[in-house]
């Protein structure tokens, strides 16, 4: 059973499949342990996890000196988030992180009414039960919410400015939770039809399916994609960037990593700033508010980044509208 469960400074995953090594140091059993539950594998951005610590240290919560912080991972396994959860509430933690995962804070919701729990998603967390409401959460339950889920008919946007002759989309998605994934193609078949394109639905939850999902891009003559914003196809972007260039694909991405990393474009909310808030609202229950009390916050910054060298390798020519929009431009 591919569970891991490490005590040893904090890692936290936010959309990004970089691992970042750190030395193991010693429990320190009276300090305040802040545990951490995700259903992603051991691996993660230090970007985020550098401003997980800023927001955590601003008031001076530093691991292994005033704060201990350890890890869970469900590595994928949706299944083992209620067990985990459960280890988390008789290990007696301070607080409960999930990072971007709601079936992560679900099993944490499900698991404990007394803990606070602090969280980010891409979902609406009035909808999906977290929170009774976005200024007043009511529970045990406060956090940041991404907007990243809510972004797609913004991406099918940027995609149909970038080739206006183009008719035929396509999203990649994975099904799993599939209450998120199918907000997200609703969204997305929304906007096209409200411009008559046509989008094709991709679910992939593995590597060979994602093989086979180009596959089926390339027979059916996909003009774009759309990647939605998931830990699993994260984990794959290799992969995806790879079948993208081999294919001529144009593609869009959630996560800034993406187009940094090869990919043409990529809109969405700051993860490294959602982070920070998480380290903050860690940081405030830590020392005595109350979650019910703390608004959940939305995110405020978005980037649009766009990769120019690979554009030139597609042979697309950015329209000058597109790129006065951008963030960044990546030579």
């Amino acid at each position: 059973m591919a569970i891991h469960i490490r005590r040893r400074e904090f890692i936290i995953t936010l959309g990004s499949a970089a691992a970042w090594p750190l030395a193991a140091r010693a429990q320190q059993p009276a300090l305040p342990v802040i545990g951490i539950l995700q259903v992603s594998a051991s691996e993660t951005d230090p970007k985020t996890a550098s401003a997980f610590r800023k927001g955590l240290s601003e008031s001076g919560y530093i691991d292994g000196q005033t704060v201990a912080i350890e890890y869970y991972w469900a590595e994928g396994q949706y299944d083992q988030l209620p067990k985990l959860a459960a280890e988390l509430v008789r290990r007696r933690v301070a607080v409960i992180i999930t990072p971007l995962s709601t079936a992560a804070t679900l099993a944490a919701k499900a698991a404990t009414t007394t803990i606070p729990v602090v969280f980010s998603t891409g979902a609406d967390p009035v909808e999906v039960g977290l929170v009774a409401s976005l200024n007043r959460p009511g529970g045990n339950l406060t956090g940041a919410v991404t907007m990243n889920n809510q972004l797609g008919a913004k991406r099918l946007g940027l995609l149909q400015e970038l080739l206006p002759a183009a008719t035929r989309f396509a999203v990649l998605i994975n099904p799993k939770p599939r209450r998120l994934a199918e907000a997200f193609i609703a969204d997305v078949q929304a906007a096209a039809s409200a411009t008559s394109r046509q989008v094709e639905v991709l679910a992939t939850s593995t590597s060979r399916e994602i093989d086979t999902a180009f596959a089926t891009l390339v027979q059916k003559r996909i003009d774009a994609l759309l990647v939605s914003p998931d830990w699993f196809l994260d984990s794959r972007r290799t992969q995806i960037l790879v079948l993208a260039a081999r294919h001529a694909l144009p593609v869009i991405y959630a996560h800034r990593e993406d187009a940094i990393a090869g990919g043409l474009m990529s809109y969405g909310s700051s993860i490294a700033d959602v982070s920070y808030q998480l380290g903050i609202y860690t940081s405030r229950i830590l020392k005595g508010e109350k979650p019910a009390d703390l608004p959940v916050a939305r995110a405020s910054k978005f980037e649009f980044l766009i990769n120019l060298q690979t554009a030139r390798t597609l042979g697309i020519e950015i329209p000058a509208t597109l790129l006065s929009q951008a963030d960044e431009v990546i030579e």
